[in-house]
């Protein structure tokens, strides 16, 4: 009962960090908000801060979608074709954290956009995420076990999600997010038949 109840502490502390860290970048700018701004408008110490977020750029970057994503990934029939079973994994993921978190999303997707730091940052996290992906997809933790057809694959749909995403974000939020990530695999799905 005592964890549960620090797990909800430090996700809600999490949250306070994030939102004002956000709301922040968005009324002064990204290079122009300081780590010390953003926790003292959470409420919290500088060190407090750097305890959930080890840079300023993991603000923004940083959050559990990955794990999430890799669980729903090895949960798919594999009777589904790999681009389906990334298509409806995501698909699964997003529309929670879409339904729950879409402004904070979008105002995430703007900075990245934005900020050159963030998006050189970005680029690393990519990498990981296509490691991921290739590990669910081909249902092992060993990176030598990895066929190419499935490395092809997942950087093929990581392409797909980053491409709908940054869409999204340019667009300023316009389309509903799901229906342009179907839409982008459809796309990607047509090229390959």
């Amino acid at each position: 009962m005592a964890e549960d109840w620090r797990e909800r502490k430090k996700a809600r502390t999490r949250g306070v960090i994030q939102r004002e860290a956000l709301r922040l970048f968005a009324e002064q700018g990204y290079d122009a908000t300081t780590v010390t701004r953003i926790a003292e408008a959470a409420g919290v110490s500088h060190t407090t801060f750097f305890r959930y977020f080890p840079t300023k750029e993991d603000v923004v970057l940083g959050d559990e979608y990955d794990p999430l994503l890799e669980a729903a990934l090895r949960n798919r029939p594999e009777s589904e074709d790999l681009v389906e079973r990334v298509q409806r994994a995501v698909g699964e993921g997003l529309g929670v954290v879409y339904a729950a978190d879409r402004d904070a999303l979008l105002a995430r997707v703007r900075l990245l956009l934005s900020a050159p730091a963030l998006r050189a940052r970005l680029w690393e996290d990519l990498q990981d995420t296509q490691v991921l992906l290739e590990r669910a997809l081909a249902g092992t933790d060993d990176p030598a076990e990895v066929p190419m057809r499935v490395r092809v694959v997942s950087a093929a749909c990581l392409a797909v999600l980053t491409t709908a995403i940054t869409t999204w974000g340019r667009e300023d939020g316009a389309r509903d997010l799901p229906a342009l990530i179907d839409e982008a695999f459809t796309e990607l799905r047509g090229e390959l038949t």
